[in-house]
């Protein structure tokens, strides 16, 4: 009997989503913004089904085997559900309040699990795992049972399975001495235990903002990027985009199709649904759009604007830093998720 087949090509943008900027049958246009040459040509109009995604970016090595849990829930819990809302966001439909919940949680997930944001939370990760571990140690009791069930609870309840944390009391000298020994790692197991806590939990802080949905004006498409989601903040003479999902003033974009993005301004009413911006304004929103992305653009078409507004970066190295990166994450990740799983 053979066995289950896995999933390992792991698309960061839903391939029913990415096809809303069908180019030509199967195909969207793509801007790279880090190539290792010059004569590499800026656009590739490439097959969606082979572009967003890399190899086991969500598997996880259990019990000496590859699991592609997340990614099958990810695709039953977010992406399935999404595809009939969508429909009748394209033909401008009513949408029940079960839709707008739908797609709120189909723009946290495409928030959360970009690779963008892995090598974010990878930058940013130590600092975590240290606090996690420290709060152990603050908070060990004297009697090593309690010292066994205070360490499981340094972990989030809907974790507690899949996060790569382990605690070994060793007693030495009788019983009057305990050295500690505390191990966590910071890669795929730890990002992808977050994404679930976050969409389980966090996420739900979205569902309380006011959304809309934002037509492109006429004769102009919106863009999307392999960064689809936006967090905007506004200062005075400047901008960013390290907005909160719960932060005031922070607006959230995330583009839906060519002529429909999706949007709030946390604590403001939003504009009524449907309205269409002119454009001056979409020119604004789909400058941001290119701004944000990581390292692909797409388009409907090739649009030139799109290289103006961002540069690519010929970058040899940095290309074949990032190439071998990802032609190692699996193997690197597995030794970990091994140690920790086994």
């Amino acid at each position: 009997m053979k066995g289950k087949q896995i999933t390992k090509d792991n698309h960061y943008l839903s391939q029913s989503y990415l096809k809303q900027w069908e180019s030509s049958m199967g195909k969207v246009w793509c801007y790279r913004t880090l190539v290792s040459h010059e004569n590499v040509p800026p656009w590739n109009e490439t097959h969606i089904e082979g572009t967003a995604f890399f190899t086991h970016l969500y598997s996880r090595i259990e019990r000496g085997s590859v699991s592609d849990e997340m990614e099958n829930w990810f695709g039953s819990e977010f992406e399935s559900p999404v595809s009939s809302v969508l429909r009748k966001v394209l033909k401008n439909d009513v949408l029940k309040p079960d839709d707008w919940r739908t797609l709120v949680k189909f723009l946290a997930l495409h928030d959360l699990r970009t690779p963008a944001r892995l090598l974010e939370y990878l930058e940013r990760a130590s600092k975590s795992s240290m606090d996690v571990m420290q709060n152990v140690i603050d908070n060990f009791p004297k009697d090593l049972e309690g010292f066994k069930n205070r360490a499981i609870e340094s972990i989030p309840d809907d974790n507690k399975h899949n996060f790569p944390f382990k605690v070994t009391p060793e007693i030495t000298g009788g019983e009057e001495t305990v050295s500690l020994k505390i191990e966590t790692d910071t890669g795929r197991a730890s990002w992808l235990s977050v994404i679930q806590h976050q969409m389980r939990n966090t996420s739900s802080i979205l569902h309380k903002h006011r959304w809309t949905i934002l037509h492109s004006a006429f004769g102009q498409s919106w863009f999307t990027s392999d960064k689809p989601v936006m967090r905007l903040n506004y200062h005075k003479g400047s901008y960013d985009f390290k907005g909160g999902w719960n932060s005031k003033g922070t607006e959230i974009i995330f583009p839906l199709s060519p002529e429909h993005l999706l949007y709030t301004k946390i604590g403001a009413k939003p504009p009524q649904r449907g309205t269409r911006l002119s454009p001056a304004q979409t020119n604004s929103f789909n400058k941001l759009i290119v701004e944000h992305s990581f390292r692909n653009v797409f388009s409907k078409e090739r649009v030139s604007e799109i290289e103006q507004l961002k540069a690519r970066s010929i970058d040899p190295e940095q290309f074949k830093h990032e190439r071998e990166f990802w032609e190692n994450w699996h193997v690197e990740q597995g030794k970990s998720e091994n140690y920790f799983f086994e």
